[in-house]
């Protein structure tokens, strides 16, 4: 029995530090524009198929890796100038309607490329499983647990100790504060779209040595992501990595304890339990009012 606890814990915890990073992502677009991009789940697809592309192509994977990141991120300033900055003056909602619209072009450009099969990526380390305790752990399943962990540290030394990283957060509690002091807050919702596109490429490089890529992988990766933030708290990051994990563990527990049909049908229950019974989330969203 401790055996079989520990197996659901470990590939709930798995999930959930992906979900974390999308999770993240949400919160880092709607600090800087007070809306919700609903494209980020795409990123994480993208993520996940340049590297296996990349690694098919005859890349060994410590390099796929980083340049599948920054192809995402490229994706993500291009959709910024292209699409997000032309309506800088639009209200929340069309931003909104711009991200779902964004969400359905990539994925479709997507298929065009790549095909409606899914790609292989291999682990990283060895894909021998790890017995504990009565449990069978992926070795790469301590490779996304570590990876998340190094990119949510790196992400609080970013806010923290950089000039942008201090100038999103001043963007994020009072933009028109910021702006009055000199921030550009264009440009930090610029950064703000790079930086949560790498966050998602992240989750979805991690990832795909387990689920496999392919290019619908990111519509329910989004919505999870979107459910943890919003169970957190949306616009809080410690609310995005608790939410994260925890969704993490409900669906693990919910799949092993319960059926594993109702796996995804538990984040949205999720998002309907917060709305009705805590708004602001666990940890209480950030409110932001869009200028």
């Amino acid at each position: 029995m401790t055996g079989a606890w520990l197996q659901f814990v470990a590939s709930g915890l798995t999930a959930g530090a992906i979900y974390a990073l999308v999770a993240l992502g949400f919160s880092i677009i709607y600090n800087a524009s007070g809306a919700i991009n609903f494209a980020q789940g795409e990123f994480v697809m993208i993520g996940g198929m340049s590297a296996a592309t990349m690694w098919a192509a005859g890349l060994p994977v410590g390099v796929a890796l980083p340049l599948a990141v920054t192809a995402a991120v490229a994706v993500a300033l291009l959709v910024e100038k292209l699409a997000i900055e032309p309506a800088r003056h639009a209200g929340t909602v069309t931003l909104i309607i711009i991200t779902i619209g964004v969400s359905l072009f990539l994925r479709g450009l997507a298929q065009l490329i790549w095909g409606k099969g899914v790609h292989r990526l291999p682990g990283f380390s060895s894909e021998q499983p790890i017995a504990f305790m009565g449990a069978t752990i992926l070795p790469q399943s301590l490779w996304v647990l570590g990876g998340a962990a190094v990119a949510v540290a790196a992400l609080s030394a970013f806010y923290g100790r950089t000039l942008m990283g201090k100038a999103m957060l001043a963007t994020s509690y009072n933009r028109v504060a910021a702006q009055l002091v000199g921030i550009n807050t264009r440009g930090v919702l610029f950064a703000s779209f790079g930086l949560a596109a790498g966050l998602g490429a992240l989750g979805g490089v991690l990832i795909a040595p387990i689920a496999f890529a392919s290019y619908d992988a990111g519509v329910m990766l989004g919505l999870k992501g979107f459910a943890a933030a919003m169970l957190g708290g949306l616009g809080s990051f410690a609310g995005a990595v608790l939410g994260g994990l925890l969704l993490g563990l409900l669906e693990g527990l919910g799949a092993g304890f319960v059926s594993s049909a109702y796996k995804d049908a538990i984040a949205f229950v999720v998002i309907l339990a917060v709305l009705f019974l805590l708004p602001g989330g666990l940890v209480g969203a950030r409110r932001s009012d869009r200028v």
